[in-house]
């Protein structure tokens, strides 16, 4: 049926085998507390984002129903083959909770940028009869990861454009544009695309994903997070036919005759469509459109990245000019840019701004697009993202609890209720209770089926920005 998701009721927003958790734990437990964390991976601090969203799609609110409890104990039963599913803990839930979930959640501010083996967020029921609760929600709260894991490959890549334009460039101010988001179809799905697509907006405003916009829309509080332009694609170019390049070409600047818009050129001779086309026969017309304002992006789209952007913009600098900015660096006119979006990651950006720094091109020239290598092309293990009990109160005994493998030293747990303290530059897990109650940066955000702490994009933003760029934009 259009409309529905494939799972609609919370209680089976889990794992199958965690429907039989409440019998397993030891007679007389009463609280259960966990954490969740980046035990390390690819990147050396995680960007926290996307926790916000979860909440307000799935906990907030009177989410337990008798309808769920019937439904959930149905499809348990019937996939389990026995008679575990915890019925009464639920009826629980909705007669006293009235349908709210009895959890806490504590978390960083979201954007926050915090080193790895890090606590980010910790869960633990709120009534003594339900201590199972705060386990069986570790599925949902566990795709943290993904938004987070974005939103830090995101960062990383803006760090390094920050890099090459304080080398290459008079300023920051074109920072923001530098990366889009063209992941969308690349994406396992619409739900996946908008939360990787809202968490590239935390550090860009450049995008391409309608549906990272909605997100943003609705669950951080931004009516418009990002910006794109009028854009061709092959089939636009190619139905002109190999003779109709020219015309094809001519027809986006009869259409868009101001504004900003970019144009896919490697339909066939990339190199002969800039210096020929548009760097000969449709000059005058770029020239035109310059002066009031207006900018052509070329886009190539195949070939080795770093090797072909290096090409176009020697010819297009012989075609058009250059100028040097206040480094030495050579700027094309403002009005032609390049933007390269075949190819783009983390690991690939940087020989690419290398060469152009080495050749006396500054990073304002081109722009970038990722698509795969951005929102795809990483998983849970990317970051080693983990969540796991650290506590817990067992016949009224408080116990510290961990988990320490002899076959693998990465997987050690942390011990005991924990808090998140800045100490000079750096953070620091306090473990087993110890930590300083006002130094804890972990903030109540969920609480009773509650949403505590709210947090709006800008504030997202401010706290995942840059450190260069919120001391100034002037290098």
């Amino acid at each position: 049926m259009a409309g529905v998701y494939p799972v609609e009721n919370v209680i089976l927003a889990t794992d199958s085998y965690k429907t039989t958790h409440h019998l397993q734990y030891p007679p007389g437990t009463s609280t259960v507390y966990s954490y969740f964390e980046s035990r390390g991976g690819r990147f050396p601090y995680t960007v926290f984002f996307g926790l916000q969203y979860i909440i307000k799609r799935w906990l907030v609110g009177p989410v337990i129903t008798e309808s769920k409890i019937k439904e959930a104990k149905e499809i348990c039963q019937s996939h389990i083959r026995q008679d575990a599913f915890n019925e009464e803990g639920w009826k629980h839930i909705l007669m006293k909770h009235k349908g709210h979930l009895p959890l806490r959640i504590k978390a960083v501010p979201e954007g926050s940028v915090i080193p790895t083996r890090n606590v980010l967020f910790t869960v633990e029921n709120t009534d003594p009869v339900v201590p199972w609760l705060t386990n069986w929600f570790e599925t949902l709260l566990v795709q943290t990861w993904y938004p987070t894991t974005v939103a830090t490959n995101s960062r990383c890549q803006k760090e390094l454009l920050a890099k090459y334009l304080c080398d290459t460039a008079d300023d920051l101010n074109t920072l923001p544009m530098q990366l889009h988001d063209f992941g969308f179809r690349g994406c396992s799905s619409v739900e996946s695309a908008a939360i990787g697509g809202a968490a590239h907006m935390v550090n860009f405003i450049s995008t391409d994903s309608i549906a990272g916009l909605l997100l943003i829309r609705n669950y951080y509080g931004c009516k418009m997070a990002g910006f794109s332009i009028p854009a061709t694609e092959h089939s636009t170019m190619t139905t002109w036919g190999v003779l109709g390049e020219l015309e094809a070409c001519r027809n986006m600047l009869n259409h868009f005759p101001s504004g900003t818009l970019a144009v896919v050129s490697d339909s066939y001779d990339v190199f002969n469509c800039c210096e020929n086309i548009w760097g000969t026969e449709l000059k005058p017309s770029v020239e035109a459109r310059g002066k009031q304002g207006g900018v052509l992006i070329i886009r190539p789209d195949s070939g080795d990245p770093a090797t072909v952007v290096l090409k176009i913009l020697n010819i297009l600098g012989k075609q058009f000019g250059t100028t040097k900015n206040k480094k030495g660096y050579k700027l094309l006119p403002p009005y032609v840019r390049l933007i390269q979006g075949d190819g783009i990651s983390y690991k690939t950006l940087e020989p690419i701004l290398q060469k152009l720094k080495e050749n006396e091109w500054s990073t304002d020239n081109v722009f970038f697009g990722s698509g795969g290598a951005l929102l795809q092309k990483l998983d849970r293990d990317t970051m080693k993202c983990a969540y796991k009990c650290s506590f817990a109160v067992v016949d009224g005994k408080k116990i510290n609890v961990f988990k320490k493998p002899i076959t693998d030293p990465g997987k050690h747990s942390k011990k005991g209720w924990l808090s998140l303290e800045k100490q000079g530059n750096s953070y620091l897990t306090i473990e087993e209770g110890l930590g300083d109650p006002e130094k804890d940066l972990l903030v109540t955000v969920f609480e009773n089926g509650k949403l505590i702490r709210e947090y709006t994009l800008d504030e997202v933003r401010r706290n995942a920005e840059l450190d260069i760029v919120k001391n100034s934009r002037k290098i």
